[in-house]
C-alpha cells in the first residue's frame, strides 16, 4: 500500500519534504522550497530506491558551512518515517 509521508526539514531552505513510499521504496518525492532544479533531480534519482539505501547514501551530506543539507534532511526524514 502506498503511503504519503511529510517531513519538516531543519537547517535548510526547503520548508517541507513529501514522500510517496510503497513496500520500503521511495516511489515519489517533492520538496517545497529550496533549490528547485537540484531537488527535482534528486527526486528522480530517489524513485524506486530502497529507503535504507537512500539513507546510507545521503546521510551526512553537508552544504557549505552548514552541518546539514537537503540530501541529509531527506535521509533524516526517511529515518523518521522508519521510526513511526
Amino acid at each position: 500500500m502506498k503511503e504519503v509521508f511529510q517531513y519538516t526539514p531543519k537547517g535548510v531552505c526547503s520548508r517541507a519534504l513529501v514522500f510517496e513510499i510503497e513496500d520500503g521504496k521511495v516511489t515519489g518525492f517533492e520538496a517545497v522550497g529550496g533549490c528547485s532544479g537540484n531537488l527535482r533531480g534528486i527526486g528522480r534519482l530517489l524513485k524506486g530506491r530502497d529507503i535504507d539505501e537512500v539513507i546510507e547514501v545521503l546521510e551526512g551530506t553537508t552544504c557549505g558551512m552548514k552541518p546539514t543539507s537537503c540530501p541529509d534532511q531527506i535521509a533524516q526524514a526517511l529515518k523518521a518515517y522508519k521510526q513511526k
